[in-house]
């Protein structure tokens, strides 16, 4: 398909219009699947709509999420609401820079990502997760989530160099980060406490960025390090507010993974055949991985606004034009996936990716695009995780609520994915 047309058309005339004036109420009902509803009932993979009263185009599939991620050519400022972005990136942050700024911000970013640091961070959880092991032998049953998400943040801040004083500091930080997460995709109290929460945060965080400048000793690799002393393209340091938030933007990704490994728990759980093979051969452990970041719902969808005017397949989008690419759709799309609503993680046996048809935290190249630098962290920290629950203990999983919203976003298993009689698993 080529790009560009002679009798190109604007867009938000050319693409079907979805039914009804504004389908804000839609998308806050219908969830993770608001995009894709009206693209099957439309017999299309675009369409224009009307989201608190202002023009979108809402798309998915890999060739939406080629264009989409086509370097410069989407902004992401003034394209999220306000209120998740304050409890994501937040203003100033590396995601909502564009050209020079964000390619030497990101390059910060992915610098703080390297394979020795992220094999650290991954050895770190590990400790926790074997300290934690022992103590849920001693408790009748533990909810995964909580557990996951105060692993996840002791191992991050120690890994980053602000390591948690005593365990009432790790509470409130784990609680911190969870509701940052919890709340992005919320209207109303949940966003409000992740909000409220966050300024706690955010405080916690500059104290450290200014106790390092003021000369307190620190690792010189350290992901506070790095960030504390970064200049930006301007050659400036970066201010204490923005150095505050890029802290907090390499934290709080890393308490988020906790929601992928639930979700991988609980696969282990209805897909019991992949247990054995999940805890001895690493192949499968990464096409199952795989599979858990495709299959369950992470981020919906990552809106942005065009930079400049273009023509994308006889389609003009003016400068400013709102666009909402459907993650969730894209990973199960029936034309890049087939059976996309089927767990099947032998699906990526041998899989090579395009880098736009697996997208659940983004696409495009991690250097020049707005995809998470953290995403290699990710699967990491979840193959460490899925491996040793299947590995290092045993334990039974009780009648609970499992479903799924796809309603609420960002969702989870209703219980939390609740676990009991928890033993330590016997060495072979």
């Amino acid at each position: 398909m080529t790009e560009h047309h002679r009798s190109a058309q604007p867009v938000h005339r050319a693409v079907p219009q979805a039914p009804g004036f504004d389908n804000t109420t839609a998308l806050l009902s219908e969830g993770y699947r608001f995009i894709g509803n009206r693209c099957d009932a439309l017999g299309t993979d675009m369409f224009s709509t009307r989201l608190m009263l202002k023009r979108v185009v809402c798309m998915r599939g890999e060739a939406a999420a080629r264009m989409f991620y086509q370097p410069n050519r989407f902004t992401r400022r003034g394209a999220i609401p306000p209120t998740a972005l304050a409890l994501l990136q937040d203003h100033g942050s590396a995601h909502t820079l564009d050209g020079e700024m964000h390619r030497v911000r990101k390059a910060m970013m992915m610098a703080i990502q390297s394979p020795e640091s992220r094999a650290r961070l991954v050895a770190l959880a590990e400790a926790e997760w074997r300290r934690h092991f022992a103590r849920w032998t001693r408790l009748r049953k533990v909810v995964l989530i909580r557990e996951a998400q105060a692993v996840l943040c002791r191992a991050a801040c120690a890994w980053a160099g602000v390591p948690l004083v005593n365990e009432e500091e790790a509470v409130l930080r784990t609680a911190e980060f969870s509701a940052m997460i919890d709340g992005a995709g919320a209207v109303g109290p949940r966003n409000w406490l992740g909000q409220s929460l966050r300024r706690h945060t955010e405080e916690w965080a500059r104290g450290h960025i200014e106790a390092v400048r003021m000369g307190r000793p620190v690792d010189p690799a350290s992901p506070l390090a790095t960030i504390a002393f970064h200049r930006d393209a301007d050659g400036e340091v970066l201010s204490m507010e923005h150095a505050g938030v890029e802290l907090i933007n390499i934290l709080r990704p890393v308490v988020a993974v906790a929601r992928y490994i639930v979700f991988g728990a609980l696969a282990l759980h209805e897909f019991p055949q992949w247990r054995a093979r999940v805890g001895s051969d690493d192949a499968a452990l990464q096409m199952f991985v795989q599979e858990v970041r495709r299959y369950y719902p992470f981020f919906p969808a990552i809106g942005g606004r065009a930079s400049t005017a273009f023509e994308w397949n006889g389609l003009q989008f003016a400068k400013g034009d709102w666009v909402l690419l459907d993650m969730f759709g894209t990973n199960r799309h029936p034309g890049t996936w087939g059976d996309g609503d089927s767990f099947r993680p032998e699906r990526f046996d041998g899989w090579q990716g395009s880098g736009f048809d697996l997208i659940p935290q983004g696409g495009g190249e991690y250097a020049t695009s707005h995809r998470c630098p953290g995403e290699m962290a990710t699967v990491e920290l979840t193959k460490s995780a899925l491996r040793l629950l299947a590995t290092e203990v045993d334990y039974d999983v009780p009648q609970q609520n499992l479903d799924i919203s796809l309603a609420r976003m960002p969702t989870l298993p209703t219980s939390g994915v609740e676990i009991g009689h928890v033993r330590l698993a016997r060495a072979s």
